[in-house]
């Protein structure tokens, strides 16, 4: 599927048009749309990062209320006895549950998959929704900034025009920044500053 009329999009809107890419792209639960993709390709360009990451981040940040308006209206269906045995997942959270939800927003971790059962189990939304708003706009920052730094040597190989070879590149750069980001042990990094602290070492 091409995807090239997104990028048009955020080419002709704009950081508006990048904030509606950014918000249909973290809107769509079952088809990934690669709004990092474009954002990438736009500082690749010279797009300033700081606005590529602020109206990236808002998009993606709203777009992924999607997921948490479906577990909250979807809740209804789930019966009390099963919402009761999911409560621990809440109560896993306790006071560090914003961490937990930067950490999903700003790496590769399907956001889905923990924001569909924040909402099934009435989770505070802005506790939700900050964290998520700053992991994404992170996100967007180090991707545009990366494609800012890289332009001088990416463009010149593969010019503005060649939108397919840029894509190909453009996903093969972002698949090793992921597995960058995947090779840190999130759990050990949890447990050495947040687990120490409320065991009080």
């Amino acid at each position: 599927m091409s995807w090239e009329w997104l990028s048009t999009l955020a080419t002709q809107w704009g950081f508006f048009g990048v904030f509606l890419t950014s918000f249909l792209g973290a809107l769509s639960i079952i088809v990934p749309i690669p709004y990092t993709v474009i954002i990438f390709t736009l500082g690749m360009k010279g797009w300033n990062p700081l606005l590529l990451a602020v109206s990236g981040g808002l998009g993606s940040a709203f777009g992924e209320l999607s997921g948490y308006a479906l577990g909250y209206y979807g809740g209804k269906i789930i019966s009390e006895e099963r919402r009761r045995k999911m409560e621990f997942f809440v109560k896993m959270f306790g006071r560090y549950g914003p961490v937990l939800v930067f950490i999903f927003a700003l790496t590769p971790l399907p956001d889905d998959l923990l924001f569909i059962p924040l909402g099934l189990l009435r989770y505070k939304l802005l506790n939700m929704f900050i964290p998520c708003l700053l992991g994404k706009a992170l996100m967007c920052y180090i991707l545009a900034a990366f494609g800012n730094i890289t332009k001088d040597f990416l463009l010149p190989l593969i010019g503005e025009e060649n939108m397919m070879t840029t894509t190909v590149i453009t996903a093969i750069l972002l698949t090793i920044i992921f597995v960058i980001l995947l090779k840190v042990d999130w759990e050990k990094l949890f447990e050495k500053y947040v687990a120490n602290k409320v065991s009080g070492g």
